[in-house]
């Protein structure tokens, strides 16, 4: 495959797919943010190799915009984590139960909306131009 659309054909496909790649490189970036002192060493190769696998194909950068939206993604995880907050939450089962801090839900929703919101409106915009079928870069 390599990035640009048969003539005839519709290059959305094409361009969705990319924006998809950049979307796991972007979320996978944010992991290794979040998760800095716990999981995000071990996620840290995975978004670097992602990033300069993307990064040299010549027809990739259609979907630059995901990584955008693959940040927010994260945030809304962490977001759904803590809907029950903020505050103290216990839960109650047969053998016991337990209580947690959690953060408030809100800052975390806000924010991974903007994020992902802010990259599919760039995305669209980008794939909205004209000549997008043609576009190619010389070799």
């Amino acid at each position: 495959m390599n990035g640009v659309a048969a003539p005839g054909r519709s290059a959305a496909p094409v361009a969705l797919a990319w924006f998809g790649c950049w979307l796991v490189a972007g979320a996978s970036w944010a992991v290794t943010v979040l998760g800095a002192l716990s999981i995000g060493v071990f996620v840290l190769p995975v978004a670097i190799a992602l990033t300069v696998l993307l990064a040299t194909r010549r027809t990739s950068s259609i979907g630059l915009p995901g990584i955008i939206s693959g940040a927010g993604f994260p945030l809304l995880y962490v977001a759904y984590l803590n809907r029950g907050g903020p505050g103290n939450v216990c839960t109650t089962f047969a053998s016991g139960g337990s209580c947690a801090q959690e953060w408030s839900p809100w800052p975390w929703l806000g924010i991974g909306m903007v994020l992902v919101a802010t990259g599919v409106v760039a995305f669209a915009i980008m794939a909205l131009r004209p000549g997008i079928e043609s576009r190619k870069k010389p070799d």
